[in-house]
């Protein structure tokens, strides 16, 4: 297929979230919700199609600025609608992108009383090594001295501190191993099942020196797709939504000691008020991270019209900077072509020669200047009784007439 037929099959095309139980309806036309009469079209799911370079969208990917990275997605964090993946579903090295996780462990923990915002973690020598070693990214922790569980947290998230997030760790589980498991548990619970994970902090299981995992190459080190990194961004933030109050604090002096602080400045420049920040909502998260056989990553967060997206960036080239840049790249991608409408409950439903509707009313990001109360939406999946389960991922995508 030529290129300029390729792009002309994409550009009715757009991904779309069908989260939705679906009844059964044995009509060939039907009055909507609210009085709405339905002109049936046709909305198709079907796989997400890609251009030569492996980007895929629900319009013509050549009309806007290139996401310069190995992977990249966007989604909205609600109903898990993807707007934009490129080589999202390989596995990547992540770096310190894993303490997203590391936090979801943390909060999930919290919530359930084992641990608590104001507990004190007294540093043991293999972490305050950790700590205080120049390589990586810190605040000093001095051993024998105690942090507040919350302390460390917050140097974890907006400074990247390694040390704290292996001292929660072990406040956590008393093992890098046993903390390792939980880890597992929450990104399964996120709906990840093809996702190496090795330790909190996203360095090479060697890094860890005397609490590395014994039974694991020293080289060895956390791989997760685009796609799955944003589900676990995902369910950290509709499970625990104030973690942003965290992630989107500009400046914070941590306490090292009674005589000492050490001023913490955000490295997310993404951030309100941060050097580019944007104008047309606010990023408030979440979390870079930087090694040399990760290169740059960024997972971000965000609200625009109203709804919550996240996208995340694998292997930018280049200096620090560029990977917000890539990022508004692909923001000015998703938001220059898409809009969030509501689906309404009792919208007609297409599945194979049969009628369905929506069971309850969702919001999808669709082309802009879309009159979906016009539409009737046809899908491609397993129908097994009253409900609907979309091919792969619970996607669909747009055709208009």
């Amino acid at each position: 297929m030529n290129r300029h037929s390729w792009k002309k099959r994409l550009q009715n095309l757009v991904l779309v979230l069908l989260s939705l139980n679906l009844s059964l309806l044995g009509l060939s036309s039907m009055v909507l919700a609210d009085g709405e009469a339905t002109e049936e079209s046709t909305v198709v799911a079907q796989d997400s199609l890609s251009d030569s370079n492996g980007h895929q969208s629900g319009q013509n990917v050549g009309t806007s600025q290139d996401v310069d990275a190995k992977a990249a997605i966007a989604m909205d964090a609600k109903t898990g609608q993807i707007l934009y993946q490129k080589n999202a579903r390989k596995r990547y090295p992540v770096a310190s992108t894993i303490k997203i996780l590391t936090l979801a462990v943390i909060e999930k923990d919290i919530q359930a009383h084992k641990l608590s915002w104001d507990q004190k973690v007294t540093i043991s020598h293999p972490v305050a090594v950790m700590a205080n070693d120049w390589r990586f990214s810190n605040v000093p922790l001095n051993e024998g001295e105690s942090y507040t569980i919350k302390s460390l947290v917050d140097s974890m998230m907006l400074v990247s501190a390694d040390g704290s997030a292996e001292a929660l760790a072990l406040a956590d589980a008393g093992s890098v191993a046993k903390f390792n498991t939980k880890m597992q548990q929450v990104a399964k619970e996120a709906g990840v099942t093809d996702a190496k994970i090795y330790n909190m902090i996203g360095l090479e299981n060697g890094d860890l020196g005397t609490l590395r995992l014994k039974n694991v190459s020293k080289n060895a080190e956390n791989q997760i797709s685009a796609v799955d990194l944003a589900k676990i961004a995902s369910w950290l933030l509709n499970h625990y939504p104030d973690v942003v109050n965290i992630t989107k604090t500009a400046q914070e002096d941590f306490p090292v000691s009674a005589s000492q602080t050490y001023h913490m400045q955000n490295i997310n420049l993404m951030i309100k008020g941060a050097a580019l920040d944007r104008a047309d909502g606010e990023i408030d998260g979440l979390k870079t991270g930087t090694t040399d056989s990760a290169g740059n990553c960024f997972v971000s967060t965000g609200t625009f019209n109203n709804r919550r997206l996240v996208t995340v960036v694998l292997n930018v080239p280049g200096d620090f900077n560029n990977q917000f840049q890539q990022t508004n790249n692909l923001y000015n991608r998703v938001l220059g072509r898409f809009a969030p409408q509501t689906i309404k409950k009792g919208a007609l439903i297409k599945v194979g020669q049969k009628k369905a509707r929506a069971a309850k009313t969702t919001t999808l990001w669709l082309p802009k200047d879309t009159k979906l109360e016009k539409k009737t939406i046809k899908i491609k999946g397993t129908l097994k009784g009253s409900k609907l389960t979309p091919n792969d991922m619970p996607q669909v995508a747009l055709k208009l007439k």
